[in-house]
């Protein structure tokens, strides 16, 4: 009879476990407008690209060697490692709270040896006689009548969940690192080129101004002005000497091991640039960024809490059950002993507590703070995305009036160096004209740059790469 009680008690927690006073969760409106913006910085989506969640980070990476470093910084770094054991850690969490719905077995056991003066037994008896005992119980089990373990269960769950999209969005950051640090190592490699070679004409253009200064056709004032970009060349190639070797520290760093020179590129040119990517007709691809799918996981769990706090506030019934067997026969184990069964519900009704009805409030309070931090992460992620497609709208436009400069201040240049030459000017127009040309050329390798990375951020806001 009591074990009948006993399952049909349990049945009935079972099945009001299922009960919650977590209000219903509705996903909110997004606070930002439906479309991307448009303008004069914003180019025309291309809808034959695909959408950066289509496509894999291998398919937006065509160059094999920057493949290699992202899968060996996939493999080695150690804050991925750390965002990795941190799912497992709330998975682990989540398992626990789960735990609580579902009643936890002990088991005891003990047993001894008496060994008896022969004129104390009687005939036939044994001298030596044996004490077993073995109980097994159920301890302070509580049945989940209003949903109290169930919306903490879930909010474990919605917990863990945000942080494998807060591990994921770790990932989608390293590859997007990973692949800017590599550029920009290729970008300062070709910077130290040019310094080398802007190094060596000014030496060469030094010595031809010192020449004529020895045979009185230049003055010393040309000679002075002729050793202003040959001692700004000399500190330009150790800024960039320093800068490469930066960078390759920075990129050990990421990849989470030394990284193996034939996965490098010597400058831009080398680079085989990332595929073409859409941004999708309207902002509610940011709906699968790993950020705002791990806020609104943290929203879920809010309302879960609210749950969770309601439920305390209403009565709990919790159960301790045991069952006891006991054997005096040393022959066999528990022939001829005897057996208990013990059944303790506990009832526990608050009747007023304050910490409970301010653990509501606190509870309600987390939820609208949940809720605001969902809508700020949608409006960061929205910002996010306006950025880089005004910078993809604009990079090219000025990379090609780039060129155009690069080119004239090269005429100029050329130009400039041969009326001195031929004695028609001062050395200052060179100077001048030199100055301009470097520049333009150092300007050059900084937008093929940033259009690269332009590429790069795009892919990463829009949530590829995961």
């Amino acid at each position: 009879m009591n074990k009948s009680l006993l399952i049909a008690l349990s049945g009935i927690g079972v099945a009001l476990a299922g009960c919650s006073l977590a209000p219903p969760y509705q996903q909110p409106a997004t606070p930002v407008p439906a479309q991307w913006p448009s303008g004069p910085a914003y180019q025309a989506s291309k809808q034959s690209a695909p959408l950066a969640g289509e496509l894999k980070w291998q398919e937006f990476f065509p160059d094999a060697r920057l493949q290699k470093l992202i899968e060996t910084a996939l493999q080695s770094n150690r804050d991925l490692r750390l965002a990795a054991l941190n799912v497992e850690r709330a998975r682990a969490m989540y398992g626990i709270q789960r735990a609580e719905l579902y009643p936890a077995l002990d088991a005891q056991g003990k047993g001894g040896k008496q060994r008896q003066s022969i004129d104390l037994i009687s005939p036939g008896d044994d001298r030596t006689r044996g004490q077993y005992s073995l109980d097994l119980g159920i301890a302070a089990w509580e049945i989940d009548f209003f949903g109290r373990i169930r919306s903490l269960s879930n909010q474990a769950l919605e917990e863990y969940l945000a942080t494998d999209e807060a591990r994921r969005g770790a990932q989608i950051a390293l590859i997007g690192e990973v692949a800017r640090a590599w550029l920009q190592l290729s970008a300062d490699r070709e910077n130290l080129q040019l310094a080398r070679a802007t190094l060596e004409s000014q030496q060469a253009a030094y010595a031809l101004v010192k020449q004529r200064y020895d045979v009185g056709v230049a003055n010393e004032l040309d000679l002075k002005r002729a050793q202003v970009p040959l001692d700004t060349a000399r500190g330009d190639l150790a800024r960039y000497t320093q800068a490469v070797a930066q960078d390759r520290n920075a990129l050990d760093l990421l990849a989470g091991t030394p990284v193996a020179e034939e996965w490098l590129t010597p400058d831009l040119d080398s680079v085989a640039p990332p595929a073409e990517i859409a941004a999708g007709l309207s902002s509610e691809t940011l709906l699968h960024r790993p950020d705002v799918m791990a806020a609104e996981h943290r929203l879920k769990g809010a309302y879960a809490n609210i749950g969770a706090a309601r439920a305390a506030l209403f009565p709990h019934i919790s159960l301790t059950t045991s069952v006891g067997t006991a054997s005096s026969q040393l022959s066999g184990l528990f022939d001829g002993g005897t057996g208990t069964w013990a059944f303790t519900p506990q009832f526990v009704a608050p009747i007023f507590d304050a910490r409970l009805w301010a653990a509501l409030r606190v509870s309600k309070t987390d939820r609208e703070i949940a809720l605001a931090q969902y809508e700020k992460t949608i409006q960061s992620a929205f910002r996010d995305v306006a950025d880089a497609l005004a910078a993809q709208g604009t990079i090219d436009a000025q990379v090609a009036a780039q060129q155009s400069l690069t080119a004239a201040q090269a005429d100029s240049y050329r130009l400039a160096s041969l009326r001195f030459e031929r004695g028609v000017d001062s050395y200052l127009p060179v100077l001048d004209a030199q100055r301009a040309h470097y520049a333009a050329q150092q300007g050059l390798v900084s937008l093929r740059l940033a259009r690269l990375a332009s590429q790069v951020r795009l892919y990463a806001v829009l949530g590829g790469g995961g």
